[in-house]
């Protein structure tokens, strides 16, 4: 009796061959063909005519599905079962095939055969044959039975087919991430490829070293990963969307079945990883293969058991970038004060061992300076790595500046390279793939340390190597005001070295008019008191930033003397007024800004700030304290007990540095007109067209000829450019600067329009009871905002106070055409009520009296509310919290 049994179908090697997997155990295999009947057969050497077409109708019918087999027939010499098969709905095998036209009864069989119920199903076999022959059915047809099958992937054009999805079949599976593919190029083409699953790598299964013979096991869950992929793909019709090619020449292609990616079910089951080498080449579908090896992450499935999840430090932290130590690292200075290190996420900036990126570290260095120092950043930590033998500890991080991610601008402008992780680090930035993405257009488009052809290495003569090197050098700087410089590092409080790119020149330079006490060289050293403190107010306000320098003298040592501006302020008054610095004050009357630093220096000895701490004024000398007496009782008396001093005003300009200049309507801008009347008549006139006879002098007054309108106006010379004939000049009557050739301008010698028949009309002012932000985003707007409520505007200004040693007026403004008078109603109130302008924590002396308590109160109430709605400097939250 015939032997029956029930199987699943798992490949089909023929039309007449079944690979048959035994239903309780799916690694039992066995070899069943169909009897009396053969087909065509596939080759490697060459397929027989119509043998896919045959093949590919029985494995349509039958793969995946169960079957139940009867046994017929064994040859004992090769063991094969030969017998019919039938399907759940019926379907008799080879019956559905002969009659299809893709099988031949052979024409041997039956010869010795004497069942009649054998005989009956020949009979039945060929009249099927025959009516399939007699309709030219399959083999019958007898043409355009052969597919030109090729083996070697060169026979592909990347080029043409990159990008795009041919149909295929799966013939076979090598392991979770390799198969071999029939790719269906045309009707008549077809290529036979072992391809890579695009986006994964699965663990490797057992193999057999050719070399040696030997065996090598399976990696852990290498052997299901490949089961998982033949029990739903193995000679399945698929989708196959060609991405590129590997190194070794292999196809990379994404694998769709008609459920979805095979890669996305096999990373999100554990068994696979995401592979980064081809991030590039899937682009923006790389995200939801990394969506599904977090998902089998968070579960701890398969190759996942052991994961630790990441602790969640991808908050973020407003810092301030404090250092830039290279490319990819920064220090930067927490909330508290503390300065920690941190190293970009999955970047790495030019490498000093490798010869192609080495010459691109200081330009790489100086872009991410000018981007980030001394800038709000927010630093997401994205995990942290140990110490090790050649490293400290550290953290790595995602950085932000205004929404801006740094980490990607460094890549996409070729500054810095992506790191390879290994395969199961997780410290990694979160963007992996597009950092991946921009690496690979940079290297495109040849930006920064792609190009092949760094810049000329930037080189700076030390001019402060010998006193006469200095000497050739101050004969340069001394003649020109606020040079553009970097300092380069902090020796001390008020001792720097520095950087002046355009002359390519560095020296060493010591603030004028103060003396900072002296730092320790070395932990293990004792400085003088708050020396400390005074270079570590220099390194947090000054180190790496741009600045301008003014420089008026040398030292006997080859050191510059002059004054250090950042932001617009000198960073000697501020060093002065924390208290951090005594001033000198015979070098600070040589440098001019002796006025300035006195001033700092007794507003720092009234709060006893730092050197001051035990500060008792009765140390002082007897003639200082007449004369602080003599200005207390003149000019700083408290608010409450002056009289209000209200003057109509207009605003004529705004310096630069937040200065008002403004004049007073009345006599004076009546006494101004009647002189511009005549004086513009009087450079009419053809006969006084009369040249400075020799160059002009810094401080000489002038008459100007101002570019905007071509009119004559007074000025007084503030500085010379000797060598381009260009002199800066202060417009007297109006308070502008501007910079103008020689030939514009003619000597003020007429006694008719001379500062002693009218004073210069213009005068210094600041807003009372406020401070400017010293960021120069928004200090500018705060100008732009200032401008703009008072260009035009006749205004009423209450002069608060009048600084003599300065010259400098304290005003509150108000729109003449709106109502009130108290401050309330006050410019200075919506300067700081659209978050333009903060209520300063260290308050003047005449700012101190009763009367301001009431003006301070509601000025703290308004910047408290434009802090609320997040308005101008407010916008990222409070920034004095720093």
């Amino acid at each position: 009796m015939a032997k029956q049994f029930f199987a699943n179908v798992k490949s089909v090697l023929s039309g007449d061959t079944l690979v048959l997997t035994s239903q309780s155990n799916p690694n039992a295999e066995r070899i069943f063909s169909l009897a009396f009947v053969t087909g065509p057969h596939l080759k490697r050497e060459g397929d027989e005519p119509f043998a896919f077409q045959s093949r590919d109708y029985l494995r349509r019918l039958v793969v995946g599905k169960a079957v139940q087999c009867t046994i017929l027939y064994t040859i004992p010499t090769s063991g094969r079962d030969y017998g019919v098969a039938q399907l759940k709905d019926g379907t008799q095998l080879p019956d559905e095939l002969v009659k299809a036209g893709w099988l031949k009864v052979r024409e041997d069989a039956g010869r010795k055969e004497e069942s009649e119920e054998i005989l009956q199903r020949l009979e039945t076999l060929r009249a099927l044959e025959a009516q399939a022959k007699s309709e030219g059915k399959g083999l019958w047809e007898g043409v355009d039975g052969i597919i030109e099958v090729q083996n070697d992937i060169s026979a592909l054009d990347i080029n043409e087919w990159k990008g795009k999805t041919v149909d295929g079949i799966v013939e076979r599976v090598l392991s979770g991430d390799r198969l071999l593919v029939r790719l269906k190029l045309s009707d008549k083409k077809h290529l036979h490829v072992m391809t890579l699953v695009a986006g994964i790598r699965a663990p490797a299964t057992e193999r057999v070293n050719q070399s040696t013979g030997q065996t090598q096991p399976a990696e852990e869950f290498g052997n299901e990963a490949r089961q998982y992929v033949e029990q739903r793909l193995l000679q399945r019709d698929v989708k196959v969307e060609i991405v590129g090619i590997s190194p070794q020449g292999q196809l990379i292609a994404s694998i769709l079945h008609p459920r979805g990616s095979i890669a996305e079910f096999l990373l999100a089951d554990g068994l696979a990883r995401c592979n980064d080498f081809h991030s590039t080449l899937l682009g923006p579908k790389m995200a939801a293969l990394r969506a599904a090896e977090k998902k089998a992450q968070a579960a701890k499935l398969r190759l996942h058991k052991d994961h630790v999840a990441k602790a969640d430090a991808g908050s973020s932290s407003d810092m301030i970038v404090s250092k830039i130590q290279g490319a990819d690292t920064i220090f930067v200075r927490t909330k508290n004060g503390a300065e920690k290190r941190i190293n970009l996420s999955s970047v790495r900036g030019p490498r000093a061992n490798d010869p192609s990126e080495a010459p691109f570290r200081e330009e790489a260095k100086e872009y991410l300076r000018k981007k980030l120092i001394g800038k709000h950043v927010k630093v997401s930590i994205d995990g942290h790595r140990p110490a090790s033998d050649d490293f400290e500890a550290r953290d790595v991080a995602t950085v932000t500046e205004k929404g801006k991610n740094i980490n990607l601008m460094l890549v996409q402008d070729g500054w810095c390279s992506v790191i390879r992780h290994r395969k199961d680090d997780t410290d990694r930035a979160p963007n992996y793939d597009e950092l991946l993405a921009a690496q690979e257009k940079a290297r495109e488009e040849k930006k920064g340390m792609w190009s092949g052809k760094p810049s000329k290495a930037k080189t700076y003569v030390d001019a402060s190597e010998s006193v006469q090197k200095a000497k050739i050098q101050l004969s340069t700087l001394s003649r020109q005001k606020k040079v553009p410089a970097i300092v380069d590092f902090c020796k001390a409080g008020s001792r720097f070295t520095i950087l002046i790119p355009r002359e390519g020149v560095k020296l060493t330079m010591v603030l004028a008019g103060v003396r900072a006490p002296r730092a320790p060289r070395s932990p293990q050293e004792k400085g003088e008191p708050f020396g400390q403190e005074a270079l570590d107010l220099a390194n947090r306000r000054c180190n790496q930033r741009d600045v301008e320098i003014d420089i008026h003298d040398i030292d006997k040592v080859g050191g510059f003397i002059g004054d250090l501006y950042i932001n617009r302020e000198s960073f000697a008054k501020i060093l002065v007024e924390e208290g951090l610095a005594t001033v000198h004050q015979y070098s600070a009357e040589k440098a001019g800004n002796a006025t300035e630093l006195l001033a700092a220096e007794k507003r720092a000895k009234e709060a006893r700030k730092g050197l001051w701490h035990d500060w008792d004024p009765s140390q002082d000398e007897e003639a200082e304290e007449e004369a602080v007496e003599v200005e207390t009782s003149n000019d700083a008396t408290p608010a409450d007990k002056r009289a209000a001093d209200y003057r109509e005003v207009v605003v004529t300009n705004i310096d630069s540095n937040g200065k008002l200049k403004i004049q007073e309507v009345g006599k004076g801008t009546s006494a101004l007109e009647i002189l511009m009347n005549e004086f513009r008549k009087f450079h009419i006139d053809p006969k006084n067209n009369k040249p400075l006879a020799n160059p002009p002098k810094t401080g000489e007054f002038v008459a100007a000829k101002f570019s905007a309108d071509d009119q004559w106006y007074r000025a007084r010379v503030r500085s010379n450019d000797r060598t381009a004939k260009v002199a800066e000049v202060v417009y007297i009557d109006y308070g502008n600067t501007e910079k103008i050739p020689w030939s514009n301008l003619r000597p003020l010698d007429q006694p008719q329009f001379s500062t002693q028949k009218l004073k210069a009309q213009a005068i210094d002012a600041v807003l009372s009871f406020i401070q400017l932000p010293t960021a120069p985003d928004y200090f500018n707007d705060a100008l732009n905002y200032i401008a703009e409520v008072t260009d035009g505007r006749s205004l009423v200004a209450s002069f608060d106070y009048v600084d003599p040693k300065e010259g400098l007026n304290y005003i509150t403004l108000f729109d003449e055409k709106k109502s009130g008078s108290t401050f309330v109603d006050s410019i200075n109130k919506d300067v700081v009520a659209n978050g333009h302008a903060l209520v300063p924590k260290k308050l003047k002396a005449w700012e101190r009296g009763r009367a301001s308590e009431e003006v301070l109160k509601k000025l703290r109430e308004v910047e408290a509310q434009a802090k609320a709605d997040r308005l101008g400097m407010w916008e990222y939250g409070d920034i004095t919290e720093d």
